[in-house]
């Protein structure tokens, strides 16, 4: 599974440029066959669409479902760059997909192990198999990249406004 894991999270890492290049929180998502066909994508689009909803996992999954025509992803795969959140997580768990893979730990808003454990609810009626850490490493530095960038053009945004307003610090 390790190289398999390695190939689809690298097709989410590739939905997460894209986020990454339309200045979105770089998150990617692909869901998976059983036969390895990738039936849909997702990346994060929430302040394009202006919609809250707009994570990389809900993307997919709707694709996903358009794709085939049903509700229920049963016999796929997730593969996500980060650890879903509550709202994704529940959309997993409603959606009936297998298993969830996923590469960097959300320690902030984390709903498959780290704050919650959603998937894993004893209450729910499904339980898809969760894998972490696949391509870690990755995952998580293109976030800490975005976020790091973001943190320095805010930095130097407000130093422009210092230099036209020195008066007014």
């Amino acid at each position: 599974m390790k190289q398999e894991d390695d190939f689809y999270m690298r097709e989410a890492l590739r939905e997460a440029e894209k986020a990454y290049a339309l200045a979105e929180v770089p998150i990617g998502a692909v869901l998976v066959d059983a036969a390895g066909e990738i039936i849909a994508r997702g990346h994060n689009l929430r302040e394009r669409d202006h919609d809250a909803t707009a994570h990389a996992e809900m993307i997919a999954i709707r694709a996903a479902c358009a794709a085939l025509g049903r509700w229920r992803l049963s016999g796929l795969t997730l593969y996500v760059t980060i650890e879903p959140c509550p709202m994704c997580a529940g959309a997993i768990v409603m959606s009936r997909v297998d298993r969830v893979v996923y590469g960097g730990t959300d320690r902030k808003a984390g709903a498959c192990e780290s704050l919650f454990n959603i998937p894993g609810h004893p209450a729910l009626n499904h339980h898809p198999e969760v894998t972490a850490g696949v391509l870690e490493v990755e995952c998580a530095g293109i976030m800490k990249r975005f976020f790091r960038e973001r943190r320095e053009r805010k930095k130097a945004g407000a130093q422009k406004d210092i230099d036209k307003n020195p008066g007014r610090v």
